[in-house]
């Protein structure tokens, strides 16, 4: 039998969440969960592993979403998809802002969400 030993809640994300990175401008994938600690990453390319970058994504899906949240991030760990040309990434975000953690932390808690 399987434990989870997660510090934090994780959120899914039903709609496509673009995520940048913000130092290309390219679009990178999209969030596959979120938490206030860090996200799984659905990527449309490989990315290098134990690197740190810098993301930016809306807390909301489509126009009108809010300001974007802008945030360092360390990946962890990857492993191909199922989907050729696709991979899952683990990400635990570093170097956030108190004003960061408490719209994440808002956005994790909201009301109605699922979790991981």
């Amino acid at each position: 039998m399987s434990q989870e030993f997660r510090r934090t809640r994780r959120r899914k994300v039903h709609e496509p969440i673009p995520v940048t990175d913000a130092m290309t401008g390219q679009v990178i994938g999209k969030i596959g969960n979120l938490s206030e600690s860090g996200m799984l990453l659905l990527a449309s390319q490989p990315l290098a592993n134990d690197a740190l970058y810098q993301f930016r994504f809306p807390l909301e899906p489509g126009e009108g979403a809010g300001e974007p949240l802008e945030i360092g991030a360390h990946l962890l760990w990857s492993d191909d998809a199922s989907a050729p040309g696709q991979h899952w990434i683990g990400f635990r975000f570093i170097g956030q802002s108190d004003a960061q953690l408490r719209r994440l932390r808002a956005w994790v808690n909201a009301p109605g969400s699922q979790y991981a």
